[in-house]
Parts: C-alpha cells; sequence; structure tokens
C-alpha cells in the first residue's frame, strides 16, 4: 500500500453505514469494537489494530479487542497503568484527547512490527465535560495513509465512544451513572471538586451568606515554585505533590467547608463562617510540614478574602483573593497574606 488512499473496496457511505450499523445493531460491545476496528484497518489498511477502554477505579488502560495481534504480544500489552503517570503514547492520547500519529511504532508495545501508527481517543461530552472511554490504534507496515484519509477514522473512533458509553450505561447501571457524575464534576488527578463545580458551589455559598449576613471566606493557595518541582522531577513530582496536597486539604477542612482545585498548581477554599484565616493557615501549616518529594519540601502560598467586606460576588472576592495569593508569593511563600500589597 502507498499510504495514500484505503485498501477497501466499499465506498465512504458504505464504510461509515456499516460503521454505524456495528453500534446500532450490536448487542455485545466487544462484537461492535471489533466490527469498528476491523473497518477501521480495512479502510485505511492498517496490518493490525486494538482498542483499549479506561477503567477509572483501577486508574488503567484496559485492552478490550485487537485485530492481527498475536496471543503473546496481547498478553504482555493487556493493561497499561497507572494510567495517571504512563508515559505510553496510548495514556497521553487518553489524557491529551488528541489524535496522535507516530512515525515509529517501535515503542508502542501492542503494536509492535508496525513501522508507524495511528491512535485515536474515544471521547464522549456529558454536560459540556469531555470524558476520554479508552483509545483505538491502528498499526501500519509501511507509511501513514494521507491526512485525509485518516481523518476517515476519527469519525469510527466517535462511533466506538458511544459504543463503550452505551454498554457501560446499559451494564453497570447506576454504579456506572455514579462514575460519569464523579468524572464530570471532580479533578481526575485530585479527586477535589473540579473549577465547574466550584463555580457553582460559590455562588451558592456567596448568595447564602447574603441572605443569612453571614461572613464567608475564599483563600486561593497555589504551590510554592512548582515549575521548578516539575523541572526537577519531571511531570510525575508534579502529579505527586498535587495529589499530596489535595489530600492534605480534604483531610484538614471542617465539614462545613468546600475545597477544589482551581488552576494547574491552585486549589481554592471556600470557608462559611468567620474562622476562614484560622481554616487557610492550619491548611499552610500542614501542607509545609509534609515530607519532601524527591527531596524537595512543599509549601504554598495563599490568599484570602472575606464576604462581604473584599466583595460581594463570586468574581469580586476571586480577584481580591488571587491578589492576596500573589503577595504571599512575592512574600517568598509559605504564608497567608489577607490584603493583597498595592501594586
Amino acid at each position: 500500500m502507498s499510504g495514500d488512499k484505503p485498501l477497501t473496496d466499499r465506498t465512504t457511505g458504505q464504510f461509515f453505514a456499516a460503521a454505524a450499523a456495528a453500534v446500532a445493531r450490536g448487542d455485545d460491545l466487544d462484537d461492535s469494537l471489533a466490527e469498528l476496528l476491523g473497518l477501521a484497518a480495512e479502510h485505511l489498511g492498517a496490518g493490525s489494530g486494538a482498542v483499549y477502554i479506561v477503567d477509572p477505579d483501577h486508574d488503567e488502560l484496559e485492552l478490550a479487542v485487537t485485530y492481527q495481534i498475536d496471543t503473546e504480544t496481547a498478553s504482555v500489552a493487556g493493561s497499561i497503568k497507572p494510567l495517571t503517570d504512563s508515559h505510553d503514547p496510548l495514556a497521553d492520547v487518553t489524557r491529551s484527547r488528541e489524535p496522535l500519529v507516530i512515525d515509529d511504532a517501535a515503542h508502542v508495545t501492542i503494536l509492535r512490527g508496525s513501522a508507524t501508527a495511528l491512535i485515536l481517543p474515544l471521547v464522549v461530552r456529558r454536560e459540556g465535560i469531555e470524558i476520554t472511554l479508552g483509545v483505538l490504534c491502528l498499526g501500519f507496515a509501511g507509511p501513514l495513509p494521507a491526512a485525509d484519509v485518516r481523518a476517515d477514522a476519527e469519525p469510527l473512533a466517535d462511533l466506538a465512544a458511544v459504543a463503550v458509553e452505551r454498554a457501560l450505561a446499559l451494564s453497570l447501571g447506576s454504579e456506572r451513572a455514579e462514575w460519569f457524575d464523579r468524572l464530570a464534576h471532580t479533578d481526575p488527578l485530585t479527586g477535589l471538586a473540579n473549577r465547574r463545580t466550584l463555580d457553582r458551589m460559590l455562588e451558592l455559598e456567596v448568595a447564602r451568606a447574603g441572605r443569612q449576613g453571614v461572613p464567608l471566606n475564599i483563600a486561593i493557595l497555589e504551590i510554592d515554585r512548582f515549575s521548578e518541582i516539575q523541572k526537577a522531577g519531571g511531570n510525575a513530582a508534579g502529579d505527586e505533590a498535587l495529589r499530596r496536597v489535595a489530600q492534605i486539604l480534604a483531610e484538614s477542612v471542617r465539614l462545613m467547608d468546600i475545597v477544589a482545585r482551581f488552576g494547574n498548581e491552585q486549589f481554592i477554599l471556600v470557608a462559611p463562617g468567620p474562622d476562614g484565616l484560622v481554616v487557610a493557615d492550619r491548611l499552610v501549616r500542614s501542607i509545609s510540614a509534609m515530607p519532601p518529594i524527591d527531596g524537595r519540601a512543599i509549601s504554598v502560598s495563599a490568599g484570602i478574602a472575606g464576604f462581604p467586606l473584599d466583595g460581594r460576588t463570586p468574581e469580586e472576592l476571586l480577584a481580591v483573593a488571587e491578589k492576596a495569593m500573589h503577595s504571599a508569593l512575592k512574600a517568598g511563600g509559605d504564608r497567608v497574606v489577607t490584603q493583597p500589597v498595592a501594586d
């Protein structure tokens, strides 16, 4: 094959009709995925392929179906874990949710023997949140097909994602529905509430504080010198720092408090009542007391804003808290600042 056109005699319309039928009429997930994978290989001229499905409970990718892959290879590449830390190209695509073309497929275990590879994420959208359910990968003996031909495989990956989503919903019912809900409302790395969830909860807390005339404090916490942690220990060290800080936050706040991941290396505390400064100070001290990561001590800078003195809307409170947090960073970190220093 030259890599410029598909090998199949089917027209593009026939190809997609067969793919849609595989999902619409398939009662068994493995059968549907195997048919979709075979269609993709046929249409693009791939010599081998596989579909993996995300197992969020065990932080791994599990091999679901294969095409022209021997049993030994399938056994060796049966799972990729831990998914959040793996540098395997399949894990990278799962996290990025972006297709990946590989000019040298030697390091893709499931496709060993292939010269080049195409990896596509299986993505669905729920309540505006994109969720990766797995990956579809294809190996080629020669050059990759042309870009316009490769593009035909992306809708097929979307159909595979729909098949996986439907099977999960049908087979696991409410348990799997709870999993989707958790993915939609929590940060996958830290397990804390995500920004989308935080925004809704913060609006509710500010409105409640206004109605009841009670104080409310917002604190933004940023890991000090986070870029240095990543530079010294790589992404794995950065992720470990984020997880450990998140664990301290979750374990140290009161039942009435809300903690969430706010940005890449930032977290937020929403503390109803008058004791927000006390809680924020306790968090900062607890984080600085935790064991080093790769020999590097971890600390945070925190900026705090209070309702109604510093603002009466979430936006006003967040702006003041962020300025205060930057003042804490400039002062050396590992501290709480309640009033930002004037520029």
